[in-house]
């Protein structure tokens, strides 16, 4: 046997030829493993976004998933399959971390629920990818890990905060990796890396942690807005990583007892919406999403350019409720962040300001809840069961590293550029990035945003646009990071 099918390598591979291949004897789980390790000893020196790789338990696991493979019988879906966790998600044995150096040793005894599900589902966990301290800025680097790189390019972020889970499938090292989503922390490190990222419909995929541990009581937009959800190289990628994800979970607050049913996705209508009335596109962006609706009518479905002001009004309640949020946190950020978080934050809540003023009221912020619980109702009616709504992903190509910390006036841009990412969290609905190709040597793509467990029509709806789509490995031909 070797590590090659066809002319690419095995870690080229996707999760579904992976599991095919393993299933079928064409290779091992075990050759799989040696590969994906050796694409990590190639690639993550240069980019940094794994964190902690242990080959010796990554072996491990692929021997056991070889002697499922021997044994016969009903075999779980991803077996032998690489996956990446997050630093801020629990994986027993290792730290949940957060980036925070104080936290170095925070070894978490077991695994989060959408964890235990990627691990039922028979993947190899491979290791860990880095995200910013606290998992809150748009760019990926913190005291205890250091910086991640954008595979395409260093001087531009690779998004956050999921940004070394985005990086890392974008290099090879992995097909699937585990992130989370409160602003945009899956979608649009997958835009800024060129991968596919899907955040779920909250309550999908369950947060919780494991039992016994630190218990920490999450601010209602936590509760509301965080998601955990796959990155991958394919939709497919994605797809599968979702289901092993779908976890029923009543100890999580917004979770679901049952699986939601799989829909047989049929033509689709698509509303094309641009700038929501928050700010206009860069003219690349506007490229991408030309893109992208040309290739889905061309596919069969109904597109047609819609103004949609209820989206612009969504990411402005997101800067309300959020950042109050997150100011009931900022002692502990104070006390363990790095320099970077902080001063992200405070330039971040100086930007709201100018939207929401200097001290919102407890009246604006019950007032928010009230009226996104409105606009939740407006858009599902829009929605319904068969339309989808298509955005860029953001309204700027990937920012330049640490633009959040170029001053009051760039985080306002930033703030505004980001209103596709604001919208979903806010409404909960379920959202994909999917790459349209590459423009001035940077990833270019667009956002799909579905109805309430939608899931599956969105990505029917991302494969039109992945099969036209051209698509390319990053060269990592620039200096390595030391």
């Amino acid at each position: 046997m070797t590590d090659t099918t066809g002319d690419r390598p095995l870690w080229d591979h996707s999760a579904g030829e992976l599991a095919a291949g393993i299933r079928a004897k064409d290779f091992s789980a075990t050759e799989v493993a040696r590969a994906f390790l050796a694409r990590v000893e190639a690639a993550n020196p240069a980019l940094n976004a794994l964190v902690d790789v242990r080959p010796e338990e990554v072996l491990a696991q692929a021997a056991d998933a070889d002697v499922a493979v021997a044994a016969g019988g009903d075999l779980p879906p991803l077996l032998g399959v690489p996956v990446s966790t997050k630093i801020n998600t629990s994986q027993r044995g290792y730290a949940s971390s957060h980036g925070v150096a104080a936290w170095a040793g925070a070894v978490a005894a077991d695994d989060a629920v959408c964890v235990a599900g990627l691990r039922e589902a028979g993947a190899t966990l491979l290791g860990r990818s880095n995200s910013p301290a606290f998992a809150v800025r748009w760019f990926t680097a913190n005291d205890l890990h250091g910086r991640t790189l954008n595979p395409w390019h260093p001087g531009h972020t690779p998004g956050g905060s999921s940004g070394g889970a985005a990086a890392a499938v974008a290099a090879g090292m992995t097909p699937i990796a585990q992130g989370n989503d409160i602003g945009g922390s899956v979608r649009f490190p997958a835009y800024c890396c060129g991968a596919v990222g899907l955040r779920p419909t909250v309550g999908l995929v369950s947060g919780v942690e494991p039992r016994g541990a630190e218990e920490f009581d999450s601010p209602l937009s936590f509760q509301t807005m965080a998601v955990h959800g796959p990155l991958g190289w394919t939709v497919d990628d994605v797809r599968r990583g979702l289901h092993a994800m779908v976890t029923p979970d009543l100890d999580d607050p917004v979770g679901l007892p049952v699986r939601p049913p799989l829909g047989e996705p049929g033509r689709v209508r698509v509303a094309v919406v641009r700038d929501a009335g928050v700010v206009k596109p860069h003219p690349s962006v506007n490229a991408a999403v030309d893109d992208a609706a040309r290739w889905l009518a061309e596919a069969g479905h109904e597109v047609e350019e819609v103004e949609l002001p209820q989206l612009g009004e969504a990411a402005r309640l997101w800067s309300l409720l959020l950042y109050q949020e997150l100011r009931t946190m900022m002692s502990e950020i104070e006390m363990f962040g790095d320099d970077a978080v902080r001063d992200s934050l405070a330039s971040s809540f100086r930007a709201a300001a100018q939207i929401w003023g200097e001290q919102p009221t407890l009246t604006d912020y019950i007032r928010g809840y009230a009226r996104r619980g409105t606009l939740i109702g407006r858009l599902q009616r829009f929605l319904g069961r068969d339309r989808i709504v298509l955005t860029p992903v953001a309204a700027e190509p990937p920012f330049e590293q640490d633009a959040d910390l170029a001053g009051d006036v760039r985080m306002g841009e930033l703030l505004a550029a980001q209103w596709p990412m604001q919208v979903v969290p806010v409404l909960g609905l379920p959202a994909v990035s999917v790459p349209t190709g590459l423009r001035d040597g940077l990833p270019s793509g667009v956002q799909l945003i579905g109805g309430r467990f939608q899931e599956d029509l969105l990505l029917h709806v991302a494969s039109a646009v992945e099969a036209r789509a051209p698509r390319s490995r990053p060269a990592l031909s620039w200096p390595r990071s030391g």
